[in-house]
């Protein structure tokens, strides 16, 4: 990528009382997010995560080749790339891991060389998107987005069949990973 490109980039705005839009894909856009043991290690990761960097997890879709988060930091003093590097690193240390144990001729795919420096990657490099959400209105929008995109993909007819996602939980159903209530002020869309 050139510098040109580089500063095209959307920046992250740590601003106490906006919520995130976190949009970030797996590396080559492999499918590794098909297996329940990477949706488990995801979820678990989410979970320590939620809990060391003090935010709120609203809504989620984890896809074959890509994750869709909108959190709320309920902390003063964050910081999105520590965020997503919280929730992010274990995960791909995890399946890097469990690539090199159990299928090792896998791995030239997730290595790359840069410079005199050999990485193995699970996810895209870069931190993904982060879009702000300052509305109600915006976030109730990506809310929708984020549990209809299984279905523009035309992975299932109705999103609460999606068992990664909380589609079901906000149709009364369940989840395999627990979302964060949203408060009231946050609900209220002017006609």
């Amino acid at each position: 990528m050139s510098l040109t490109n580089r500063s095209c980039r959307r920046k992250s705005f740590n601003i106490l009382g906006h919520a995130h839009e976190l949009t970030f894909s797996t590396y080559q856009r492999y499918p590794f997010f098909k297996s329940e043991r990477c949706c488990q290690w995801l979820a678990e990761a989410l979970d320590v995560a939620r809990q060391r960097q003090n935010f709120l997890l609203w809504a989620y879709v984890f896809m074959p080749d890509h994750i869709h988060l909108i959190i709320y930091p309920t902390s003063e003093q964050h910081d999105m790339g520590r965020i997503l590097e919280t929730i992010k690193r274990p995960v791909g240390v995890k399946a890097i891991n469990y690539v090199a144990k159990s299928s090792p001729a896998w791995l030239p795919r997730l290595t790359r060389q840069r410079g005199s420096c050999t990485e193995r990657l699970f996810w895209q490099s870069g931190g993904g998107y982060d879009r702000n959400i300052t509305s109600p209105k915006t976030l109730l929008r990506m809310i929708d987005y984020l549990h209809e995109n299984p279905v523009r993909k035309n992975l299932i007819l109705n999103c609460v069949d999606w068992r990664w996602s909380s589609a079901s939980p906000y149709c009364g159903g369940a989840s395999p990973l627990l979302i964060d209530p949203i408060p009231p002020e946050w609900l209220e869309v002017d006609a």
